[in-house]
């Protein structure tokens, strides 16, 4: 499995509606983080706060500057150390990366799906709940 190249395909498939955050997560943002606070709308993420419109995409994913012109489009998170429990928690499996085509999939972790699960486990032990 490869490191993550920052292709922000994760996070563009599930940046929208099919994202969530925890009550917890919510008032914590409401107390210490009104930045990212003021996209939430009865008790859900991510709403546009002036229009009050749900947003396609996180508002907190941005395109990293190209370090050459030809560069394939990096992504980086303005809140990665207040992002949502969902965020911290992708990828949870292989089949769910193979689904979503992510980049870190290499032809040995199709060959052994669970040699590459176990790899996934070891890589997201720090982000996921205990």
């Amino acid at each position: 499995m490869k490191d993550c190249n920052q292709c922000g395909k994760c996070c563009i498939k599930y940046g929208g509606a099919d994202l969530a955050a925890t009550k917890d997560e919510i008032d914590l943002w409401e107390i210490f983080n009104p930045d990212i606070f003021k996209y939430v709308k009865s008790n859900q993420i991510w709403f546009d706060p002036q229009s009050g419109a749900r947003l396609e995409r996180c508002p907190f994913l941005e395109l990293a500057p190209k370090q050459a012109p030809a560069s394939p489009d990096k992504y980086t998170c303005s809140i990665y150390l207040n992002r949502p429990e969902d965020c911290r928690q992708y990828p949870s499996l292989i089949s769910e990366m193979i689904r979503d085509e992510c980049e870190m999939i290499e032809l040995v972790d199709l060959d052994d799906q669970m040699k590459a699960q176990a790899r996934l486990n070891v890589l997201m032990r720090d982000s996921r709940a205990s």
